[in-house]
């Protein structure tokens, strides 16, 4: 799930938010499916990736 390459200091304080957000809601839903919040989670991942490549 989550991409090596990203430390939690790449992500802005937005996205922060958003995946403390979505991990609350997939720890409220258990073991039910939670698919659809862990491609959002990985969606703010890639996107935090290429902001850190494109810096460089």
């Amino acid at each position: 799930m989550a991409a090596p390459d990203v430390d939690f200091g790449d992500f802005t304080l937005g996205e922060k938010v958003r995946i403390a957000g979505l991990v609350a809601r997939m720890a409220k839903r258990g073991n039910a499916d939670t698919d659809d919040l862990k491609r959002r989670i990985e969606r703010i991942e890639n996107t935090a990736l290429r902001r850190k490549t494109k810096g460089r």
